[in-house]
């Protein structure tokens, strides 16, 4: 079992089994909302760790991510297997460049 199975494994235990004092069962019992929100504040954590921190700390901050993502994808119903799939897919994809945005202008 690797770390991502063995952390989702755990995510989806507490799902089923909560265990009082549990962080995750926390996010669990505040909502999808606390979650998300989670989630989004640690992709922000991960932007500021890359551009201005040291590798171990924009390690750490990865992992804050990662961790909030798979309780995420519990809470969802998402697998690894779902996401091992949907990647899989992608990788057989060629020339798959799509053209940059037009960038946003005020009116």
């Amino acid at each position: 079992m690797n770390a991502f199975e063995r952390e989702y494994a755990m995510a989806l235990d507490r799902k089923e089994n909560p265990q009082s004092g549990s962080y995750t069962n926390y996010l669990y019992e505040k909502g999808l909302e606390k979650i998300l929100k989670k989630v989004g504040e640690e992709s922000t954590e991960v932007v500021v760790a890359a551009l201005s921190q040291s590798k171990e700390e924009l390690i750490g901050e990865i992992s804050d991510l990662t961790y909030h993502v798979i309780v995420m994808m519990v809470e969802k119903g998402i697998t690894l297997e779902d996401i091992a799939k949907e990647l899989d897919h992608r990788a057989q994809k060629q020339g798959n460049l799509k053209p940059e945005r037009k960038p946003i202008t005020q009116r």
